[in-house]
């Protein structure tokens, strides 16, 4: 019988290990030995509902845990607006979550103005347009959930000024 070299053994013993850790598999998959988690007991107060387009985050908090607009900020941003110069289209992605409030920043400004953002469902809302560098923008949370958009899409709006 030949006899390995040590740099061979080593080289050997963690595939030894893995084969022995699959012995204990039952078609492929390991073998369950462990009982069913019980079940968390329900908190005392039930969660608020999330809002269209909602995430999960970490430790399962919900994205709407986020957005923390007051119902007075939330009125006078989805109040109805007409008028104002359009000012383009933009292709928009989630923003900064942390950054609270109704705000676009987009390419499509110079100075800061208030607009209004549309989106493809006909919904919109009254936003501060902020000047940005590149092309599309990016729309804040409040913003993405006043107007139904799923937070992980990248939807195409109408920029307007007011």
């Amino acid at each position: 019988m030949t006899r390995l070299s040590p740099l061979r053994l080593a080289t050997a013993a963690p595939l030894l290990l893995v084969l022995a850790a699959c012995a204990d598999t039952e078609h492929g998959t390991a073998a369950r030995t462990q009982a069913p988690l019980a079940e968390a007991p329900a908190p005392a107060t039930a969660a608020p509902a999330p809002r269209p387009g909602a995430i999960v985050g970490g430790a399962g908090t919900q994205a709407a845990a986020y957005d923390v607009a007051t119902p007075e900020q939330r009125a006078a941003a989805t109040a109805p607006a007409t008028g104002g110069r359009e000012l383009g289209r933009a292709t928009v992605s989630l923003g900064n979550p942390a950054e609270q409030g109704f705000w676009l920043r987009t390419p499509l400004v110079s100075t800061e103005t208030p607009g209004r953002v549309v989106a493809a469902n006909g919904q919109s809302v009254n936003v501060t347009l902020i000047p940005a560098t590149g092309t599309g923008g990016r729309l804040s949370l409040s913003a993405f959930q006043a107007l139904g958009l799923p937070l992980t899409s990248l939807p195409s709006v109408q920029v307007f000024t007011r």
